[in-house]
């Protein structure tokens, strides 16, 4: 059942937590002198950048959907005081980032076929998520290599060679946002005027530290690699990017499964390879990996939906089997 638009949900109070940050903020601004007050300031902005992930290790993915605009909202507050704050620029493009992908471009591909308005309204509204991302991911990476943005759309492989590791992080959610901003932007040619931008980042972050986060650059890779061969794709390349993925990462994560199916199995218009992918993916147990629990539940959802859709990417008759009890609603 598609969800109610977003205008037509109940309004949620804010949690206890929730108002006892506002509260401190509030308190925080009427501090006076700018030194004390901007100390303060920092030590909330380390707070809430730093310490355990309690929303990736959740297992209800509405609650931290609600909650996670909020949160969002109130760092943006206090990046607008602590204005270069890598903590905050980098949790701000990564949330954004997640956010966009798990909960507003996920819920337009499910609308496609039923409600195009509403769905073209959730992907231009992703598009705009990852481009807010993708600022505070260059502003991020240009606190220590200032005008990186402008270096990497003119001269991409010499720019991204600026990078060291400990700009992994900054890179690679630099990469993701500014990524899926053109995959969601595909009526504005100007934006795959930066695909090459992207692939540098990728490429870069591959020599830096493959292993980076259980082997995300190369999920990232499969991505580029499913393109069209003119555009500097290669299937061969991304099935061997899973391969090592999958490798790296113990087998423990459902993305690079996903990912395969939706882009290669997809272009090379494989039926058998896009099922065997997404009912590996639905076959992963969420608990076995506690920092993927969320990612695991969200992609899931989304390989049910794949599989439930998947006469519409495929031009054989061959039709689609019955669900297997692997894919029935958690």
């Amino acid at each position: 059942m598609a969800r109610r638009p977003d205008d037509a949900r109940p309004r949620r109070t804010p949690t206890l937590a929730a108002r006892l940050i506002l509260i401190s903020l509030l308190v925080l601004v009427a501090l006076p002198g700018c030194s004390i007050k901007r100390y303060a300031l920092k030590g909330v902005a380390n707070s809430l950048t730093s310490g355990p992930d309690v929303f990736g290790t959740d297992d209800d993915p509405e609650l931290v959907r609600d909650a996670l605009p909020f949160g969002l909202k109130t760092m943006e507050s206090l990046l607008a005081s602590l204005p270069e704050h890598e903590g905050l620029l980098l949790t701000l493009c990564k949330g954004y980032t997640q956010y966009a992908y798990a909960y507003v471009q996920s819920e337009g591909d499910l609308l496609v076929n039923t409600d195009y308005a509403r769905a073209t309204a959730l992907h231009e509204r992703a598009y705009r998520l990852y481009l807010r991302a993708q600022g505070y991911g260059l502003r991020a990476l240009s606190l220590r290599h200032r005008g990186i943005g402008d270096s990497l759309r003119l001269l991409p492989d010499q720019a991204a060679s600026w990078l060291v590791k400990r700009d992994l992080p900054a890179l690679y959610w630099t990469a993701a946002s500014w990524g899926s901003a053109i995959a969601m932007g595909k009526d504005k040619p100007e934006m795959l005027a930066d695909l090459p931008a992207i692939r540098a980042l990728v490429e870069r972050g591959l020599v830096l530290d493959e292993r980076f986060e259980a082997g995300s650059f190369h999920e990232a890779a499969i991505v580029l690699d499913a393109l069209p061969e003119v555009m500097g794709g290669s299937a061969d390349r991304a099935r061997a990017h899973f391969a090592r993925a999958v490798e790296i990462s113990g087998d423990h994560r459902a993305s690079p499964y996903v990912t395969l199916a939706q882009s290669v199995s997809v272009m090379k218009q494989d039926r058998g390879e896009f099922r065997r992918l997404l009912e590996h993916a639905l076959a992963m147990d969420p608990d076995r990996d506690p920092s993927q629990r969320l990612a695991t539940i969200v992609l899931q959802r989304k390989a049910r939906a794949l599989l439930a859709r998947q006469d519409e990417f495929f031009l054989d008759d061959s039709p689609a089997p019955e669900t297997p009890k692997t894919q029935e609603k958690r």
